[in-house]
């Protein structure tokens, strides 16, 4: 695997999990109702979640490879329209941000099995990374090394996101509040999402 390929792969990653999703909102949510005490917590949680999700969709793409070139790259393709399907609806999404404060006391254990629930067992997580992932697939490379460097990329980076997204909701709760932050904020993402779908699908043709 290259490192273009790799950073590619950070890149659209880190662009993909600032987009708030039911987990984002869950994070939130504890934080701006019990601040910055739930950041490490949710962000392990969150961490656990998309490692569990990620690897059954990593399990379920190296059989896939495996089999079939042919249906390897079909789901490539689909990947990449999706990509573009997610970016158009980020970007029509507006400037809302429904995440009302939990101001139910509860244990940091619980709060991580919480943000691990959601994050692990929503399905749109699955079908995500099927989706996702195999645009950056070598088949020609090793599945199991790129599939450790992949998931610990983007596992640092679902932790920093989450993190992150803890400490501004408790410290700076008015740009969390501001549909005009949130609308230009969800207007760059799509508009990253749909380039990076479609230069996926020149990538693909160009092959």
């Amino acid at each position: 695997m290259s490192f273009e390929n790799w950073a590619a792969f950070a890149a659209a990653s880190a662009i993909l999990l600032v987009i708030p999703g039911p987990t984002i909102l869950l994070v939130v949510s504890y934080a701006l109702g019990q601040g910055w005490r739930t950041a490490l917590p949710m962000a392990v949680g969150v961490a656990l979640g998309d490692f569990t999700a990620m690897t059954l969709s990593m399990l379920g793409i190296g059989a896939l490879l495996a089999a079939s070139a042919t249906v390897f790259t079909v789901l490539k393709v689909i990947g990449a329209g999706y990509l573009i399907y997610l970016g158009i609806k980020l970007f029509r999404a507006g400037g809302a941000l429904n995440a009302e404060p939990r101001t139910d006391a509860v244990s940091a254990a619980r709060m991580m099995a919480h943000a691990w629930l959601v994050t692990a067992l929503n399905p749109k997580s699955i079908t995500f990374f099927v989706a996702f992932l195999p645009q950056f697939l070598d088949r020609h490379a090793d599945f199991w090394t790129q599939m450790l460097i992949f998931e610990a990329t983007f596992l640092a980076l679902a932790f920093s996101n989450a993190f992150g997204y803890a400490l501004i909701a408790s410290r700076a709760r008015a740009i969390v509040r501001n549909p005009r932050a949130i609308r230009i904020f969800n207007r760059t993402g799509g508009t990253l999402l749909v380039g990076a779908g479609i230069a996926t699908v020149a990538m693909r043709s160009g092959n």
